[in-house]
């Protein structure tokens, strides 16, 4: 009994299950939706422009769920829209176009040490624009795959019963 409790929970110190409490990160990632966190410095890794990851929030210790936008010593602002990093404009195809308002944020630099996050569904996201830079250090993990509903992040699927899991899946806003 006691092998099987260590074995519990040494798999949840390296991956965790969570549910998707919000649509900020639609269409990539539903409410409802269910994903694999790898919290692991060897499944993370140091946080990329493009992950999407799971994170406290500054402030409120909330986790939740969005996508790096910039890292250390960026540059980061939005034009019309566009996000713009380092001066370059980003090719987005995970957007939800029809949530991108002609925006204007920043420029703000993204000190060391912390990342800027935004939600996929840009007009309805809390996210950095609003509550500031992460800490690398409140970074839980990053989306590794999902786990149900079995689709691909760019097919939208009707919202079904979700089938029985094995797990109390953690809670993530979006």
């Amino acid at each position: 009994m006691l092998l099987v409790l260590a074995v519990v929970v040494a798999g949840f110190s390296v991956a965790e299950p969570m549910r998707v409490a919000s649509a900020s990160m639609s269409p990539t990632y539903e409410l409802g939706d269910e994903v694999l966190v790898g919290k692991l410095a060897q499944l993370a890794g140091t946080p990329q422009r493009g992950d999407v990851v799971v994170f406290h929030e500054p402030h409120t210790g909330t986790l939740t769920l969005k996508r790096v936008a910039a890292v250390g010593g960026d540059e980061l602002g939005i034009e019309d829209g566009l996000l713009i990093v380092n001066g370059e404009p980003v090719n987005e195809p995970y957007l939800d176009l029809g949530s991108v308002d002609g925006a204007y944020f920043g420029p703000v630099h993204v000190p060391a040490g912390h990342v800027f996050v935004l939600g996929d569904a840009r007009a309805g996201s809390v996210d950095s624009r609003t509550f500031g830079v992460v800490a690398e250090d409140d970074v839980v993990g990053r989306v590794l795959l999902r786990l149900w509903p079995h689709r691909s992040t760019t097919q939208s699927a009707a919202r079904t019963e979700r089938p029985p899991t094995r797990f109390s899946p953690g809670v993530a806003r979006g």
